[in-house]
């Protein structure tokens, strides 16, 4: 083999090496996006999927004079519904605590034909002859901007529900959005850092824009309702606050299971 060959080959083989080489690097990071994709919790991953219906009740006070008989089996007729659904699902009473609401029923899915398929069957059964809504809310999970990697949505994180829900839509002031980013993002430091005093209280925080007339809906999840005033009054004297521009109605859920709650309803 002449001196010239012998060169072409050594050069041929050391550009052969280097492309083996690049190719395990590439191989090696693909092997490290998906152990991190797989090690990632299923809560961020179903953070940019799920919708939430946060459906408010009234019940026509004809229905507390049927037969007892009769509204139990309703109630085990609307448990079967709600047992039957694809979608997640919640029960709340704000009996007595609210004059525009009796019960709360929160719904999760990743589809709004779910939701909207099990609230229709409730509406077919006897119960659902008897009751109208008050308040209506969809909302959807998406990851922050300002929390990077939190622990947003509780019920979607494998949370055990607690006693208390307090749900309101909320709206900030054209203002909020015309700040800089860092501006924006070092006030929401400041409401964070106010929140993660209070471990007691889970927040999950969803996203109206578009699809409803609120721009975030919140559900704060405690079993210390002290906690949770406490907080929003501290809340209230964070730079944020200044932002807000509506967040009322604000509605109290105590939890209660489906049959129950209709036996509360008298």
């Amino acid at each position: 083999m002449s001196n010239d060959a012998k060169k072409y080959q050594d050069e041929l083989q050391n550009i052969l090496k280097k492309a083996q080489n690049a190719m395990q690097e590439l191989k090696d990071s693909v092997g490290q996006e998906m152990k991190a994709m797989e090690n990632e919790p299923q809560s961020n991953l179903s953070e940019k999927k799920v919708f939430f219906s946060f459906a408010f009740f009234k019940i026509d006070p004809k229905w507390r004079w049927m037969a007892d008989l009769a509204k139990e089996e309703s109630a085990k007729e609307v448990e079967n519904v709600i047992k039957k659904s694809n979608a997640r699902f919640r029960s709340y009473s704000t009996l007595g605590l609210r004059d525009d609401a009796e019960f709360l029923l929160w719904f999760a899915s990743e589809s709004l034909d779910e939701i909207q398929d099990v609230v229709s069957k409730i509406y077919l059964t006897v119960f659902g002859k008897y009751i109208y809504p008050t308040h209506v809310y969809l909302s959807n999970t998406r990851p922050s901007i300002y929390a990077k990697g939190s622990k947003d949505h509780g019920w979607l994180a494998g949370e055990e529900q607690k006693k208390y829900v307090i749900v309101y839509p909320f709206i900030k002031t054209r203002e909020w959005y015309l700040l800089p980013a860092q501006e924006r993002q070092q006030m929401m430091d400041e409401h964070i850092q106010i929140g993660k005093k209070y471990p007691q209280v889970i927040l999950n925080t969803t996203y109206s824009f578009g699809i409803h007339d609120a721009e975030f809906m919140l559900a704060f999840e405690t079993d210390d309702l002290h906690a949770f005033q406490n907080l929003i009054m501290e809340l209230r004297e964070t730079n944020v606050s200044r932002y807000i521009k509506i967040d009322t109605p604000m509605i109290v859920g105590v939890k209660k299971d489906i049959i129950p709650l209709i036996a509360s309803l008298g």
